[in-house]
């Protein structure tokens, strides 16, 4: 008889993630125990201070800081969520015009400084439209998951109460920055122009869909069963495969290593830049 491992795993419902969940590609080596979190960033603390899971999606910068700062956890390369940026910045617009070029000085909250939607957006805004951003009042609502990553000199913590969508409505924040829930109020436009356009000639420019989350395993995990990491690797791929070519063609869940290079060097550069990790980790390091 074939022994058994079961993972206790935390993943999103994706395309590619929902064949495993419902049971429609299984294993006979592998279990896979899906504890279910939402939303997804709630398990990312979790997994870096305390190992909850023997498999989570986490976002990329956590991840890299989790790794600075030797956390115990492996990257594999499985992308579980993606997507262009450029409408994630919003301003309100009752309070007057902004555009990338008035960014300067102005007060930005964000859920958290090494969100990884916000660095993608600050490499973006500071990259391709050749802000500076260093001038810009942050303003955070939690802290990293990552304990030993503190936020840079001068960034503010809201209160508690405060939330940042009132706080933008209000006047308290002049932009604010969103992950995968926008808010529905009219008034609050995005800062790029014409973000849809402005993403498709980003990707013209750079060949990639940014990546926001992919998925880890403990070391302990790597080390006791590396065939358990293997089998969970071709599950993951299987599913993937499942899910089918994505609407428009484009890749929004690279696997494998170089597939998914060129977006994890372009994101650590961003968070180098931005201060987020104590040295530059080389992408080799991070499986």
């Amino acid at each position: 008889m074939t022994d058994v491992t079961t993972l206790r795993i935390c993943l999103g419902d994706y395309p590619h993630t929902l064949p495993l969940k419902r049971g429609e590609i299984t294993s006979p080596s592998l279990k896979l125990d899906f504890v279910e979190v939402s939303p997804m960033n709630k398990a990312f603390k979790p997994m870096v201070r305390e190992h909850a899971f023997d498999v989570s999606e986490m976002a990329l910068v956590t991840y890299f800081q989790a790794k600075a700062w030797n956390k115990g956890l492996s990257l594999l390369p499985a992308a579980m969520l993606s997507r262009f940026q450029h409408h994630t910045m919003l301003y309100n617009s009752e309070r007057g015009t902004l555009t990338p070029a008035d960014l300067k000085g102005k007060r930005i909250g964000v859920r958290s400084y090494s969100q990884t939607t916000g660095v993608w957006i600050r490499g973006i805004i500071e990259n391709d439209y050749g802000i500076d951003l260093s001038g810009a009042k942050w303003v955070t609502f939690e802290d990293a998951h990552v304990a030993e990553a503190v936020d840079p000199p001068g960034v503010i913590r809201a209160r508690a109460d405060q939330d940042i969508t009132k706080m933008l409505l209000g006047g308290e924040l002049d932009v604010a920055i969103y992950g995968a829930a926008l808010p529905k109020e009219p008034q609050l436009r995005s800062v790029i122009v014409d973000p849809d356009n402005a993403a498709k000639q980003w990707y013209a420019k750079h060949g990639l869909v940014p990546v926001n989350h992919m998925v880890v395993v403990t070391d302990e995990l790597k080390r006791a069963k590396p065939a358990a990491v293997a089998e969970l690797y071709r599950l993951l791929e299987a599913g993937k495969k499942a899910a089918g070519v994505p609407v428009g063609g484009l890749d929004t869940a690279p696997f494998g290593k170089e597939a998914n290079r060129p977006c994890l060097e372009l994101l650590m550069s961003y968070a180098v830049q931005q201060g987020l990790v104590p040295r530059a980790l080389s992408i080799d390091e991070l499986w």
